[in-house]
């Protein structure tokens, strides 16, 4: 065209005109078929030029030339950038539909209905899915005002009042109402949204959505109405029925049941069936429902329980388990008749039986299991009720040895005011030590370890944790009158002992009472209740308190019975200090009267002069020590600093491993090491113990010494080897004795 109307030396440039071709090819084509219109436009320049006459061209028209390549490759560029935005934007739009057309789908499968209200301009947007719930036609136009009329009547005002409180105050608005269309019955629609505010603060907008519950509504509807068939049934069975859950809490209980315990039913579900049961029945009842309930299988209980009236009846419970839906154990459903009469004419026949005697023994020696049992495997239970007392315990004795140590780094030069207060602080640390091991005692089953104590001078040694135990509320006295008389105990259990009496004696007694540990020696010329004759320390705590009845007093070793209101007693203590007085071969005495106060005696057997130790001689270990390379394993970095010192003290030198495999690298690295000093619990899976293992097989003679301060996982292992064990915290002298024991053939 240019060449046809101006000739080839018209007045436009010879390459302008093939910017709109590079523009049209690029954005139609792409970059590449853009390259054409380039070459084609330097080309017919050059050739318009001096090509056709075979002539140089000049600086200015190559100059034109060079400008023409490079304004046209920007033009490429730019062309093939607004290429890909715009193929870019068509593939957003057909995303945007695809994404609005899969909205639209999934909200109509699922019966969701968004909507959106502009306050200002009164405009209501009602999507497909929102105006099928409420019966409008796609095309029926709808505004905010005419849209109530569609509600049912009597819940226009409730909808109308949610709206209002979401506008003014700004709440969710959630309700749920019926429509006023009941060609199709009953129908009920949920709706949700939430207000959207200008800058000032006021309602412009609301963005919700509401979808059909009506399907819901009517399975409630039937549920409610099958609960009612339900309980006018179990109301009118003469048994007592009802359901638990799967912790054990009852969710319903039938009219024979509330009856029966003489409350309402909000206080029969909750109510404690082991203040009506007989005690002659607690530990069978107890062992059955324990095993029954962890079995989830049927089971079945008999007993004597108190009916309101205070009558005794014999009840015998069948225990069904239930499942939910989908087949997972939902608890128990259970049905108890009164067989009172039935027990009666047993009874009658039982009182001819020749073998009475035995039952009846028999009989109790079962109880007496089933208590040991059950106190066993509540004992956890109880030490969540002991941790504040023992946090307690030990605040007190942190607070000696913080101030101990605060005294001696304020004044290092004053000798003796220091070993005063190094003193405090280890005799703080090693009751803390006791008290700990009270703890792990009472929360394990753990065999007595008895030795030869003198109980007057244990009992001294105690008298600040007791007092602090008391407070300040109490007169606090001790009559020790033991005199040098030795028992053979289990000193930890002792203390533990005689610190739930103390405490027990503690809480009968008011403020400003009077609580005394006396000690003296009995001789029983014949045997009393559980002793035989023999010589017996009696240790007592004699209080001016409240005081037992008979009837309080014959069960108060029985195992969690208790005087104290809900939640502040266990009714262990004084069953754990008949436990350790039994298995230490004596008993309790319970000396009350109401309103005199009370004497609890442990009468323990005095230790025979044949029962005491003979001495020995007396060997210093730390003395003794041979200094030598010891493998120090600990995962715990401050624990590791301290027993490194300590090992140092002792003259040996130290390596430190954090682990079992960097202990067996530093090993495999240095044969010098003499002995092995490891703790049980290890991270990386593998525990000292196993390390002992593995150094048995490949290192043959190389001692090792284990040590932890935790009773579970694999110390049982640990103390069951041949290897010597260390009980965290320990002293200089005992981490001695060890050491030598290892290296000891």
């Amino acid at each position: 065209m240019r060449v046809t109307l101006l000739g080839l030396s018209g007045g436009v440039g010879a390459t302008q005109t093939f910017f709109p071709a590079i523009v049209l090819v690029t954005l139609y084509a792409g970059w590449k078929w853009g390259l054409g219109p380039i070459v084609a436009g330097a080309a017919f320049g050059w050739w318009l030029w001096g090509g056709r006459d075979g002539e140089t061209l000049s600086e200015d028209e190559i100059a034109t030339l060079v400008i023409f390549l490079l304004s046209s490759t920007i033009t490429l560029i730019v062309a093939e950038g607004l290429r890909g935005a715009l193929r870019g934007l068509s593939e957003a739009r057909r995303q945007q539909m695809d994404a609005e057309t899969r909205l639209e789908l999934t909200q109509s499968a699922a019966g969701v209905g968004p909507w959106d209200w502009d306050i200002p301009t009164d405009t209501l947007y009602l999507s497909q899915g929102a105006r099928q719930n409420l019966g409008l036609s796609p095309d029926e136009p709808i505004t905010w005002a005419n849209l109530v009329d569609h509600v049912h009547p009597d819940d226009r005002a409730m909808v109308a009042e949610r709206i209002r409180n979401s506008v003014r105050a700004g709440e969710a608005y959630e309700v749920e109402y019926r429509l006023a269309d009941l060609s199709r019955g009953e129908r009920w629609i949920h709706g949700r949204g939430e207000v959207r505010r200008d800058d000032t603060g006021r309602a412009v907008r609301i963005l919700g959505l509401n979808f059909d519950v009506t399907r819901r509504r009517r399975d409630e509807e039937r549920v409610r109405e099958s609960e009612a068939r339900f309980r006018s049934l179990a109301d009118s069975a003469p048994a007592l029925m009802w359901m638990s859950r799967v912790g054990g809490q009852r969710d319903f209980v039938n009219k024979a049941y509330s009856d029966f315990a003489g409350c309402d039913y909000e206080e029969a579900l909750v109510l404690d069936w082991r203040t009506r049961l007989d005690p002659r029945d607690l530990p069978v009842i107890l062992k059955g429902q324990i095993a029954g309930e962890g079995s989830r299988k049927p089971f079945s209980l008999e007993g004597r329980y108190r009916r309101a009236d205070g009558e005794w009846r014999w009840l015998k419970s069948f225990s069904q388990p239930r499942h939910a839906p989908d087949g997972a154990f939902d608890g128990f459903i259970g049905i108890a008749f009164d067989n009172t009469d039935a027990k009666q004419a047993e009874a009658d026949l039982a009182s001819v039986n020749e073998l009475l005697a035995e039952r009846v023994q028999a009989a109790v020696a079962e109880r007496d299991a089933a208590q040991a049992a059950l106190f066993q495997s509540q004992k956890l239970e109880a030490i969540g009720q002991l941790t504040g007392g023992v946090a307690h315990d030990f605040n007190n004795l942190l607070t000696v040895i913080i101030g101990a140590l605060d005294v001696v780094e304020r004044h290092p030069e004053d000798e003796a005011r220091r070993q005063r207060m190094i003193a405090a602080a280890l005799a703080a640390a090693k009751r803390g030590e006791k008290l700990t091991q009270h703890l792990l005692a009472f929360a394990r089953r753990q065999p007595l370890r008895p030795e030869i104590c003198r109980i007057d001078h244990l009992i001294a040694e105690s008298e600040g944790l007791l007092r602090r135990a008391l407070g300040d509320a109490y007169d606090f006295r001790l009559r020790l009158g033991g005199g040098i008389r030795n028992v053979l105990v289990d000193s930890g259990q002792f203390e533990a002992a005689l610190l739930n009496l103390v405490v027990n004696a503690r809480d009968a007694t008011p403020a400003g009472g009077e609580i005394t540990i006396e000690t003296r020696p009995v001789t029983l010329p014949v045997g009393f209740g559980d002793l035989g004759p023999g010589q017996y320390l009696r240790v007592a705590v004699r209080d001016t308190g409240s005081g037992m009845d008979v009837e309080t007093a014959a069960r108060a070793v029985e195992p969690f019975f208790t005087t104290k209101p809900p939640g502040e007693g266990t009714g262990l203590g004084l069953s754990q200090v008949y436990g350790f007085a039994r298995q230490s071969g004596g008993s309790v005495d319970i000396e009350t009267r109401p309103g005199q106060g009370a004497c609890v005696a442990m009468l323990l057997p005095i230790a025979e002069a044949a029962d005491l130790p003979t001495a020995s001689a007396a060997i210093d270990p730390i003395a003794n020590q041979v200094p030598t390379r010891v493998l120090l394993v600990e995962d715990d970095p401050q624990v590791a600093e301290m027993v490194d010192a300590m090992l140092s003290d002792l003259g040996h030198t130290v390596s430190r491993a954090a682990g079992v495999d960097e202990a067996l690298d530093c090993l495999a690295r240095d044969p010098a090491i003499g002995l092995v000093l490891s703790d049980v619990i290890m991270p990386g899976g593998r525990s000292g113990v196993d390390l002992a293992e593995s150094l048995a097989r490949s290192h043959p003679g190389l001692p090792v010494v284990l040590c932890s301060g935790y009773t579970g996982g694999d110390q049982g292992r640990a103390q069951a080897g041949a290897w010597p064990f260390l009980s965290k915290p320990f002293s200089l002298d005992s981490l001695a004795r060890a050491l030598s024991a290892a290296r000891t053939p």
